[in-house]
């Protein structure tokens, strides 16, 4: 029984898979404790005019790095068949073919070259959304990705596992305007205007002028 109704429900974090069929929704097991961000501004070149200097090109290129921990105890504690054949293989496999083109595609343009096409297509990859809660759902690329496993089962199969993730954000820059992330990044931004509005207060600095 909970003894705090009062206490707000934890939301888990998540990546959004499209890739033309229902989203396939990756949530974290447990949330990652930290989530670092770096920014870097879009300006006009060092070559341009003295009046060019303050001017912004586009919005800023963000990329997003977290740690997520993958761990089977509680599993195989339960006596989950899963985790007790395969440990928790299934949730790492689930993450790496974010970044693998479908075996499908692969097969498809073997069979192309062995007809004697020049040309073939490269694999396209999902589009990929970051979910970190309501104010924070992103149109994302997945530039790193790494894995560290803790502990094995007597087969070997990892049973708990740290995944390391880089992130790069993609704006309006980066899409076209008929793809849906086009708008998703606009109405982010919209919405962080709307909250620097709330954090903004008149102060006194005590400097001609402020």
């Amino acid at each position: 029984m909970n003894t705090f109704p009062q206490s707000p429900q934890l939301k888990k974090g998540a990546l959004v898979a499209y890739r033309g069929g229902p989203p396939e929704v990756i949530a974290f097991q447990y949330n990652p404790e930290t989530l670092s961000r770096s920014l870097e501004p879009q300006t006009a070149s060092p070559e341009s005019a003295e009046v060019e200097a303050l001017r912004l090109t586009g919005a800023p290129v963000e990329t997003i790095k977290i740690e997520a921990l993958l761990d089977a105890i509680d599993q195989l504690e339960e006596g989950v068949d899963t985790a007790i054949e395969d440990g928790i293989h299934p949730q790492l496999a689930l993450l790496e073919l974010l970044i693998y083109p479908e075996s499908s595609h692969v097969q498809l343009n073997n069979t192309l070259l062995a007809l004697g096409t020049i040309e073939v297509v490269p694999a396209q990859g999902p589009y990929l959304l970051f979910v970190w809660g309501p104010k924070r759902v992103l149109p994302v690329r997945l530039t790193e990705f790494s894995v560290t496993e803790e502990f094995h089962d007597p087969d070997l199969n990892p049973v708990r596992a740290k995944v390391s993730l880089g992130l790069r954000v993609l704006s309006y820059n980066d899409l076209p305007r008929d793809h849906p992330g086009y708008s998703l990044f606009l109405e982010h931004q919209i919405n962080k205007e709307s909250l620097a509005r709330k954090a903004r207060a008149g102060g006194d600095l005590g400097v001609d002028g402020f």
